[in-house]
């Protein structure tokens, strides 16, 4: 039994952005592995973004940070860009103390309100 092809282009779903596991401490041999897999999904999907896991990657240290930066710089450079799935805090402040800047997964952006909360207005406040 046969079927007859859809008619028109086939469902992409570019909300959905290639996610990359980082399975623990790599080393520095796989990095440029890893920049080769990021710019691949990144020329492959029609996203622009790769979510990077970085759950795994176990304690934070400098190794982490240019991986990551590394990473950003591959995806760059293939026109799109990384986002950060599950960061420990302490990687989190990590990267802020060496001033690279990731989106990150989950989070509200720069100067959007997270969603479902609403400020509140006493009666007596004037209008905006």
């Amino acid at each position: 039994m046969s079927s007859v092809p859809p008619v028109g282009l086939p469902v992409v779903d570019a909300m959905t952005p290639a996610v990359l596991v980082l399975p623990g401490p790599l080393t520095r041999d796989e990095v440029t592995g890893l920049c080769e897999h990021v710019r691949a999904r990144l020329a492959a999907g029609g996203a622009r973004a790769v979510v990077v896991d970085v759950a795994g990657i176990g304690p934070p240290g400098l190794a982490a940070v240019d991986l990551l930066a590394r990473l950003q710089l591959a995806a760059r450079r293939a026109g799109g860009g990384i986002r950060l799935r599950d960061p420990a805090p302490a990687l989190q402040a990590l990267l802020d103390l060496v001033g690279l800047r990731f989106e990150v997964e989950g989070q509200a952006e720069q100067r959007e309100p997270p969603l479902g909360v609403e400020e509140a207005v006493e009666p007596g406040d004037p209008a905006l």
